[in-house]
């Protein structure tokens, strides 16, 4: 006997005594244990029990491959109306299915449910820059586009590579293939190539250059978040500025796309249950996350049009077809 036929004969069984199915909920992580992903699964999955959101353990499995796009093409191919399964997911999610990263899979094959927290995206220079604002560093680039080279800890048409290119672009300049950008390992080697004079400026997380900001080695610009973050409130956005870019390694979920709208709403409301949680905050606090809630329609809109900005950046740079 299979396991999942297993599963089916426990399911009916349970149905026909109680009229309603209870079962436990499963994670995917589409990687291996450690990590974003990983973290996103266990921690929230975790504090969905612990708050009574479910009421069983929440299943953690862990699926590396492709980037996620082993787990992507798992659910979409055999778990397609599961409506027990949440699976992890990230800017990262997003910026591989705007590049084609996933074998012909769109974003349009799951339904996202929502984030909760979120790397800040920053843009940030030396010390001793002579750029003082994110308004300076643009016209700068503006007036003279290979004045200006950028740092970033992702590939060349990487996440760290389109922050910039999206903040230039609500600037008005749209020549995005002159803007100078090294790709390095990590966004401490790409501080340290800023912080050495041999690039502008770097492009990266909030949680890179915390230790770097705290030293005096370097200036935050603007952070790519709705609102200024907690513990960090004399660092401006680039909204406030007058560039409306939010940009953030985002944690949330996506569900298989068969499953009801009830249970989509559901899912929300779970996920919903956790931001709104003491349990939540701590877990924020504890691995530099900041608040980020955009749960249900809401954050599907948010991702829908974050993968068609990224689609069409990433054809400009020549980064896909």
């Amino acid at each position: 006997m299979t396991p999942r036929f297993f599963k089916a004969l426990t399911m009916s069984a349970v149905l026909a005594v109680s009229g309603g199915a209870v079962s436990a909920a499963e994670c995917i992580a589409p990687a291996n244990p450690g990590g974003g992903w990983d973290f996103t699964c266990r921690q929230i999955g975790k504090i969905m029990f612990d708050i009574g959101a479910v009421d069983k353990p929440v299943q953690v499995t862990n699926m590396p491959g492709a980037g996620g796009g082993l787990a992507y093409n798992s659910v979409v191919a055999e778990r397609s109306d599961d409506p027990d399964l949440i699976i992890a997911a990230s800017s990262a999610t997003t910026t591989r299915l705007a590049q084609n990263a996933y074998a012909g899979r769109t974003a349009d094959e799951v339904r996202f449910v929502g984030a909760i927290g979120a790397d800040p995206g920053v843009i940030v220079v030396a010390a001793d820059s002579p750029f003082q604002s994110l308004g300076d560093l643009v016209e700068a680039i503006k007036a003279e586009p290979g004045s200006v080279a950028f740092a970033g800890g992702s590939a060349v048409g990487g996440f760290d590579h389109l922050k910039p290119l999206m903040i230039l672009k609500e600037g008005g300049f749209t020549d995005i293939t002159s803007v100078k950008y090294i790709g390095v390992d990590g966004g401490a080697d790409a501080i340290t190539q800023t912080v050495g004079g041999f690039t502008q400026a770097m492009t990266g997380d909030m949680s890179e250059v915390v230790s770097f900001l705290s030293n005096g080695d370097i200036r935050v610009l603007a952070v790519l978040t709705e609102e200024r973050v907690p513990g960090f409130e004399d660092i401006p956005t680039a909204k406030e500025q007058g560039y409306d870019v939010v940009a953030v390694n985002w944690r949330g979920l996506y569900v298989p796309k068969g499953i009801s709208d009830e249970r989509f709403d559901e899912w929300a409301g779970k996920l919903q249950q956790v931001a709104d949680s003491d349990e939540w905050a701590k877990a924020m606090a504890d691995n530099g996350l900041a608040p980020f809630t955009k749960v249900g329609g809401d954050f599907q809109s948010y991702v829908d049009g974050l993968v068609a900005e990224i689609n069409t950046m990433s054809k400009e740079l020549g980064v896909i077809q």
